[in-house]
């Protein structure tokens, strides 16, 4: 009488493996998959979940009508393709700086191409393909301001804006400009909201950010001096996922060398009046 509990106790085990099995995503994300490499859920699946910006004009923008242009987002489209996913398959996400670490950790994302720069403190979280595209850190000032030409000239209390979980306004403050007053938001949309109201007087990220921007807002804003950092934009996936590198990197060095990259350039960045490279960038190997 006393063993009549274990054909019960069996089923309710037998029951949270089913569930387990059946879970596969203990992430609550969007993204998240079993297989161990980007390249197997894009192969069973047939669908991927690729986070991009939503407010950077030429880059990653989601527009009225809820559709997605830009650079990023035709980069995007290329490398799904490469692994077996039609445009249909993709379900764009939201990304802004602050998470994009997080949402490639937690599965919410399978890849990030977001203006994502390369750099070694972010391998230690996420791995990278590419560079894709190379940029440098500028300024965006109002179309009248004759004061700030570069980022030496940012001293005497200018208030400067960037995204929080980016690095640029720091970089202003650390080497060029010591009381320079740092003001941060959520996106750069905002940031550029800030300086058409004049709460600050500068907007600093990559110049191709920014010329997107001062295209949106012609006649308002401009671009000023000369870059001052290497900003190397790669597609971010799990950390330590080489087949899925090495895949993404192949998609990119075939649309380097059919010219679809450069016609994604000219179609999506072109109409700002940004110089188009001539020459795509060098893949990184590690």
């Amino acid at each position: 009488m006393r063993l009549r509990w274990l054909p019960a106790l069996a089923a309710v085990a037998a029951l949270g493996v089913a569930a387990a099995g059946c879970g596969g995503d203990d992430n609550g994300g969007g993204g998240g998959s079993a297989a161990s490499s980007v390249v197997d859920k894009a192969s069973s699946d047939k669908k991927l979940v690729i986070g991009i910006k939503y407010d950077q004009p030429g880059l990653g923008l989601k527009k009225p009508d809820g559709t997605y242009a830009g650079f990023d987002v035709e980069i995007a489209k290329i490398v799904a393709k490469a692994l077996g996913v039609d445009e249909s398959g993709i379900t764009f996400k939201e990304t802004v700086s602050q998470n994009r670490e997080s949402f490639i950790q937690q599965g919410q994302v399978d890849l990030v191409v977001a203006t994502y720069s390369i750099t070694d403190k972010r391998k230690q979280k996420v791995s990278f393909a590419g560079p894709y595209f190379i940029a440098g850190q500028s300024l965006l000032v109002k179309q009248d301001n004759t004061d700030i030409t570069g980022p030496e000239s940012l001293n005497n209390n200018k208030k400067l804006c960037s995204v929080a979980g980016s690095t640029p306004a720091q970089k202003i403050k650390d080497e060029y400009a010591k009381d320079v007053q740092l003001q941060e938001f959520p996106t750069y949309s905002k940031c550029v909201e800030a300086l058409l109201g004049g709460q600050v007087d500068a907007v600093t990220t990559d110049d191709i950010i920014l010329a997107g921007f001062a295209a949106q807002y012609a006649g308002k804003l401009k671009v000023v001096g000369k870059t001052f950092s290497t900003e190397k934009y790669g597609i971010g996936l799990k950390k330590d996922d080489k087949k899925g590198r090495d895949a993404i990197n192949a998609a990119l060095e075939k649309a380097f060398a059919d010219g679809s990259w450069k016609a994604a350039l000219q179609s999506t960045i072109g109409p700002s009046g940004y110089p188009i490279p001539s020459t795509p960038p060098t893949l990184e190997r590690y």
